[in-house]
């Protein structure tokens, strides 16, 4: 099978993830409600951000022909339903992890409302609003204006909160370079809860380089924070207000990462010109969230020969070739990578005997099917950017329309 065939493949069986992971009981109040990732012990588990990734799948799978459009119209419409009328919020903020069933917010883990993951939600809904209209956009839209975007908005540092809990407040700060890029664009359109557009300056951009490659990174260097805004944003055809080339950018920060694997191929059995892209992944002991240089808080390092074939996927429409060649290396040399639903997590050699993931996780195989659709075929970016929000959104941030050509 050639690489274009494998991302194909990939791509129609993380559609299968969302399509199969999900509460799909209409009686359910967690109507809609994906998994978070196929675990036993988190199988009650659903995510808000794999929701999000879902429901742009939905898109691509009318598109593609993996569901008809009828069918897709009714799963997003009760998924938006259930989001509007039962899932657990702050202030319009779903909470990270609810329950499958209930849609109550899980109190053992992460127990906050999400600014990020309602973005990642609402990303994934404004694009099913665009695509299919009709009573999904009046839900959209029901959803998006009730989020209270003043009230995540630290006036005082300009950033926004990263997370609240209704007792305490706001806590942590958007205050680097990395995936939430977005949440300016939801944030400064908001007819209801708007905050200003100067909230886009408010945070800092760190210029570093890691060899001859000079880019923004983020504090840990998770390719993820390169890729996330990305899958739906079509930065390829904007300059921010400060002459930022966000997509070139990540263009850099993605072939960094592959030379930092490549540099690091003594030191690790796994790493490779073909394995590479460090990201937020499962790895033998657990989740981790590894990434590559420059840094600027190498607390965050986490460094084991763990690699998630997500982290190179995700950057398929920004090296291409690089990432066809890794595809193609992890689906012939690792077959046990291969499964129900694509690509499994991750993968390490570095532990004896060679460690495989048995498990996906939502977001992972949401990044690679938005990602590969949008290099194939660009669904996402096209009802995505088409929406009257984002265009007022790119107007009110001052983003300005660059020539680009782009290859067919």
């Amino acid at each position: 099978m050639d690489a274009r065939a494998i991302l194909e493949e990939e791509a129609r069986r993380s559609f299968r993830f969302f399509y199969e992971e999900a509460n799909t009981d209409l009686k359910s109040s967690g109507y809609g409600l994906i998994r978070d990732k196929t675990s036993e012990i988190a199988k009650d588990v659903a995510s808000i951000a794999s929701v999000g990734f879902g429901l742009s799948a939905f898109v691509i799978g009318v598109e593609r022909g993996w569901i008809s459009y009828e069918e897709a119209y009714d799963r997003v419409k009760g998924t938006l339903h259930s989001f509007y009328h039962n899932v657990e919020h702050a202030n319009g903020f779903f909470y990270h992890f609810v329950n499958m069933n209930t849609g109550k917010r899980n109190q053992h883990f992460h127990d906050c409302a999400s600014i990020i993951d309602t973005s990642i939600f609402l990303n994934g809904a404004l694009t099913a609003a665009s695509y299919f209209g009709g009573d999904i956009e009046v839900y959209f839209q029901k959803i998006y204006q009730r989020v209270d975007w003043e009230k995540y908005y630290n006036r005082e540092g300009n950033v926004y909160y990263m997370g609240y809990h209704e007792e305490t407040g706001g806590f942590g700060r958007w205050d680097m370079y990395a995936e939430q890029m977005m949440q300016y664009f939801l944030g400064v359109a908001s007819p209801t809860h708007s905050v200003p557009t100067i909230i886009y300056e408010g945070f800092e951009r760190r210029l570093l380089t890691y060899k001859t490659y000079t880019f923004y990174n983020s504090p840990g260097g998770a390719l993820f924070t390169h890729q996330f805004s990305h899958a739906w944003f079509d930065f390829r055809s904007y300059l921010d207000p400060d002459g930022i080339d966000w997509f070139e950018n990540s263009i850099v920060a993605s072939t960094a990462s592959r030379a930092f694997s490549i540099d690091r191929k003594d030191n690790f059995k796994t790493y490779r010109k073909n394995a590479w892209g460090l990201t937020a992944c499962e790895g033998p002991n657990g989740y981790i969230v590894p990434g590559t240089p420059p840094y600027y808080d190498e607390v965050k390092m986490q460094l084991d020969g763990t690699v998630p074939p997500c982290g190179a996927i995700g950057s398929i429409v920004f090296t291409p070739e690089a990432v066809k060649e890794a595809v193609h290396y992890y689906y012939h040399q690792h077959p046990n990578l291969f499964g129900k639903y694509g690509f499994f997590d991750a993968y390490n050699e570095d532990v004896d005997p060679t460690w495989y993931a048995d498990i996906v996780i939502g977001i992972d195989k949401g990044i690679s099917l938005l990602m590969i659709d949008n290099y194939l075929h660009g669904t996402t970016w096209k009802y995505y950017m088409q929406h009257p929000l984002i265009n007022k959104a790119i107007d009110r941030l001052g983003f300005k329309k660059k020539e680009v050509r782009v290859e067919s």
